[in-house]
């Protein structure tokens, strides 16, 4: 008889396929239940690493109040972390030639807060996109992501003070709190960097360099460099 049996098949191809199903759906649940157990197993030990997860992020987002010298004439240090470069370099875009150079270092154990070095206005702002290669490496500032942001100083007055803010392998994301003809005062926070990175200072050649290669800067509080 023509098309005989056809339906039968259909009606086992539907038997097969609810069949699978079924057999997926218990060996779902069967998986479902020993990780579950496993999970609630472990359950003390997750605990316990996201609580490590929480106090390092508290750790690591701290933000002290910087104790801001008063006295005029200074530049304090934009960036919390270990001195590792001081130098005569030349930046053409801000500075617009030859200048000093005081570099920081921060690590992963360092407060990430920037604050302005001096008072002024923001004449300046760039964003370079880049790699992320160390900044534990002093030339990272040619291939990293970074910031530039020159301030027209008020105090001392009428100097070119720029600070480049550079992230490095683990830190990927700069985030400015300033934009271009904002007031800063000296001590102000200014920006975040997410984890280890490294803060490059530019100042006037006549500027008189007041640290010392491995010293530890306190962000906004120590004294980088001095004007007569």
């Amino acid at each position: 008889m023509k098309h005989s049996g056809k339906a039968a098949n259909a009606a086992l191809r539907i038997i097969g396929w609810s069949a699978i199903a079924l057999v997926a759906l218990l060996v779902f649940g069967f998986l479902a239940v020993l990780v579950g157990k496993l999970i609630w197993a472990i359950s003390g030990v997750l605990i316990v690493l996201w609580a490590l997860v929480v106090v390092f992020t508290f750790y690591f987002f701290r933000d002290p109040e910087p104790l801001v010298p008063t006295l005029p004439q200074l530049v304090v240090a934009p960036g919390h972390g270990k001195i590792d470069v001081i130098d005569t370099t030349t930046e053409t875009e801000f500075m617009g030639g030859e200048c000093r150079r005081v570099s920081i270092f921060l690590s992963v154990f360092d407060v990430h807060v920037q604050c302005a070095p001096t008072t002024g206005r923001v004449a300046y702002f760039k964003h370079t996109p880049g790699q992320y290669v160390n900044a534990m490496r002093i030339d990272s500032a040619q291939f990293n992501e970074n910031v530039l942001i020159g301030i027209d100083s008020f105090d001392p007055r009428d100097e070119k003070i720029g600070v480049r803010l550079i992230a490095g392998l683990i830190a990927r994301r700069i985030v400015p709190w300033i934009s271009e003809n904002d007031p800063v005062q000296r001590g102000e926070r200014i920006s975040l960097i997410q984890f280890g990175s490294r803060v490059d200072i530019y100042l006037p050649l006549r500027a008189k360099i007041k640290v010392n290669l491995g010293e530890k800067a306190v962000g906004g509080e120590t004294v980088i460099a001095a004007f007569d």
